[in-house]
């Protein structure tokens, strides 16, 4: 007699006794013996010159090794914004089509912008991990609900969501390279050190995926892995330790006319680019090195020298990589692929910028007071990112930027590294043939013979549309097997695509406003001016019209539509029930809570901010009752020497707030008040039990203070004042903090716009 098992997978028998029984044991899915492992390694706002084997004279030796001992792509082409190229990346998919056609910060109402990938196109980390891979991330997400990224969650689509075994680094578009807000797998946690100590996100990074592999490698040698690791760098803030920012010293006084001449003329010389190539003339808004002023030169030198240490310590990182690698013998079997997200970033306006966040706030930065403080740039006080000139020589020989559908926002570097796949013949060759970010995933799928899922945890997937380059690797003659791609940001559309032997791009660069339909198109053929710099559109006005028609086709197939050019609206705080921000605007916070990310705090931005803390406390009961920002800017409430103290710190103008009266002891209410009274002036008043403490005149009340978002009862990451040091936890008993916020201005939501949109 069988029994029936209550366990319908049970493959074996039950009978009365186990004598009678058969036991079946469920076998856990595993790669081939000699499958490889996989690395994904991204930097962030990386140009298609900047690494040195790509032209430029920035010491990239570990990217440039990898180079010189596999295969380097010199027509590889990704989204012009991160978000979207990360989510092509990991789906093998179009961005659109996966539900990121823009960043992580905002959903639509449209499948093309779910603020996530969609659940119906598995990641490569879910696929490979049902294949029996282990699975790794360690640096930046940006494919999660940027509401969701608290410690509250969803955790649905962090990480550990879509397919990674561990997680190290940050959710969100950006963070601190010196105190940046982390998270370990699915909870919140504090860097391991301090810039003092000698700490550096990269290092962090690297030491902690290196980490997980040893841990996988040591206990089952048997499992092949997938690791995922996407820098925060090149992105700004460019923060490099100080013995990098020392070695570039002076290397660019030249300026960027004389310099982006030097990278183009190497990058023909080395074969980056064809002979015939003409270097694009400057963006508009660049301007000749000899016509800015001495000073100006000073501050554009001093921000190049931060971009370049930061790239030079990154690749240093990349290095290590390797290198704990090497020692685990685990090298020669991983197909090793380095590559960028977009170009070379546009956000530090015609001239950089000190402190992104004065731009943000549109509070111009004055130059010459600006050198006073060139020690800092690249240093744990600074917040830079370059002018237009640096990144317009990082995209040698191109147009324009990351944002634009242009080659300067979409053509990066890409190299593909795999001493056991690639024949040692093709070392160090290169691959002039168009592949695109959404090739990578069907060309591993490919070479470890796996099959992308048609139904995934019970849900159809969508096809997978990305096209394998796999035989690219082995012969440097075969065919380019993407010949017709779309690009699209904010309405800026391109199109690329073979026709009658002929490489031809329609692109347009959108104007928010602008009629899509009427909106002039460009047209350039590709071989013969791969820096479209000649335009044909009015010599081939039915070609450019047929590509036009063409990209209305694509953008069909892979879900682009609608277009979409709004920017500042789409950054509201969204203000609905069961979400972070309630429509009554009330925050209520019973501590000890995590900190609170900055999509998920109330913003003390607005027209009025209104905090209320309910403490009990002893004399000598000080520290932090609330504070957000950094030591570059931000806001902190906080008790010293038993009195009520704020201090507002507009771009490291302090203006501090004491009660005149010691407070009392026991229970009490401690509130603080801000007031716009003017479009930038305010007011801030201290109260204590309801009765006025002290008041200022606020000169900047700013609109947008930081990315860093809020610290209950601590000061997270760098002291927003200087009147303590560390995170200053409150001693008392803190019960509760109550925030109460006006309605925004549209002046707020755009201060708010601009930020978020640098920071991707």
């Amino acid at each position: 007699m069988t029994t029936p098992s209550a366990h319908p997978s049970f493959q074996g028998r039950i009978g009365r006794t186990v004598a009678e029984s058969e036991p079946w044991f469920e076998e856990h899915p595993h790669a081939p013996p000699g499958a490889p492992n996989v690395v994904f390694v991204l930097l962030d706002d990386t140009g298609f010159a900047q690494f040195g084997c790509y032209g430029s004279d920035i010491d990239t030796p570990h990217i440039d090794a990898l180079a010189a001992n596999g295969v380097q792509f010199t027509n590889f082409h990704v989204a012009p914004l991160c978000s979207p190229t990360r989510a092509s990346l990991l789906t093998g998919r179009s961005q659109h089509a996966v539900g990121m056609r823009s960043v992580s910060n905002f959903q639509t109402g449209f499948p093309n912008q779910l603020g996530h990938i969609t659940n119906h196109a598995a990641t490569i980390a879910e696929v490979l991990r049902a294949e029996g891979y282990a699975t790794f991330c360690a640096g930046k997400w940006h494919l999660a609900p940027t509401q969701d990224n608290s410690a509250a969650g969803p955790f649905d689509q962090w990480p550990l969501g879509r397919g990674f075994d561990r997680f190290y680094g940050f959710l969100e578009g950006e963070t601190d390279q010196f105190f940046p807000e982390l998270v370990a797998d699915n909870h919140p946690v504090d860097p391991p050190g301090r810039p003092e100590d000698g700490y550096h996100l990269s290092e962090d990074l690297v030491d902690q995926l290196l980490q997980m592999i040893t841990d996988s490698k040591g206990v089952r040698p048997d499992r092949p892995f997938f690791a995922y690791l996407p820098f925060g760098a090149t992105h700004a803030p460019h923060q490099a330790p100080a013995d990098y920012l020392a070695k570039y010293r002076g290397r660019y006084d030249e300026g960027w006319d004389v310099v982006r001449q030097r990278w183009y003329d190497r990058q023909i010389e080395t074969g980056v680019i064809q002979p015939h190539t003409v270097l694009a003339p400057r963006n508009p808004g660049v301007q000749p090195w000899n016509e800015l002023s001495e000073n100006q030169q000073r501050l554009a030198c001093r921000l190049q020298e931060a971009f370049a240490a930061l790239l030079d310590h990154t690749d240093v990182q990349i290095g290590r990589f390797v290198a704990g690698l090497e020692h685990l013998g685990q090298m020669d079997n991983t197909i090793f692929v380095v590559m960028a997200d977009n170009g070379a970033s546009q956000e530090g306006g015609p001239t950089g910028v000190m402190h992104e966040f004065k731009f943000f706030n549109q509070i111009p930065e004055s130059v010459d007071e600006v050198v006073e403080h060139l020690d800092d740039i690249g240093g744990p006080k600074s917040h830079s990112n370059y002018p237009w000139g640096w990144a317009q020589c990082g995209n040698s020989p191109f147009r324009w930027y990351k944002q634009n559908t242009h080659e300067g926002g979409v053509h990066v570097p890409m190299v593909v590294h795999w001493p056991a796949g690639i024949d040692a013949d093709q070392s160090g060759s290169m691959r002039d043939q168009f592949v695109n970010v959404s090739d990578v995933t069907p060309t591993i799928y490919e070479l470890l013979g796996v099959e992308a899922p048609e139904m995934f945890r019970g849900l159809e997937q969508l096809p997978i549309t990305g096209k394998s380059f796999a035989p690219m690797l082995a012969d440097p003659d075969a065919p380019a097997a993407n010949t017709v791609q779309y690009f699209e940001n904010g309405g800026s559309r391109a199109l690329v695509a073979l026709q009658d032997g002929v490489w031809w791009k329609a692109v347009v660069r959108h104007m928010p406003g602008d009629d899509f339909d009427t909106e002039p198109w460009e047209l350039f053929d590709l071989g013969q001016d791969p820096s479209e710099c000649n335009d044909l559109a009015a010599d081939q006005p039915e070609r450019l019209t047929q590509l036009i028609d063409l990209w209305w086709s694509e953008a069909e197939r892979h879900g682009v539509l609608p277009l979409d050019d709004r920017g500042n609206e789409l950054f509201a705080l969204p203000l609905r029930q069961n979400t972070p921000h309630p429509p009554s605007r009330r925050y209520v916070y019973r501590p000890p809570m995590s900190r609170i990310p900055f999509a998920s705090s109330p913003s003390a931005g607005g027209s009025a901010f209104d905090l209320t803390a309910r403490v009990t406390r002893s004399a000598g009961d000080d520290g932090v009752i609330w504070a957000t920002g950094t030591a570059g800017a931000g806001a902190s409430v906080f008790v010293q020497n038993d009195r009520l103290v704020v201090d507002y710190n507009a771009f490291a103008e302090h203006t501090i707030v004491e009660s005149a009266e010691v407070l009392p002891e026991g229970d009490a209410v401690l509130s603080l008040h801000l007031r716009r009274t003017g479009e930038w002036a305010g007011i801030v008043e201290l109260r204590v039990d309801g009765e006025s403490a002290g008041q200022a005149e606020l000169p900047v009340m700013m609109r947008m203070i930081s990315s860093l978002g809020s610290s209950i009862g601590s000061d997270y990451g760098s002291t927003v004042s200087e009147r303590y040091e560390g995170s200053f936890p409150f001693a008392g008993t803190l019960h509760e903090v109550e925030i109460n916020l006006s309605a925004r201005t549209q002046a707020d939501v755009a201060a708010t716009a601009r930020a978020e949109m640098a920071r991707q």
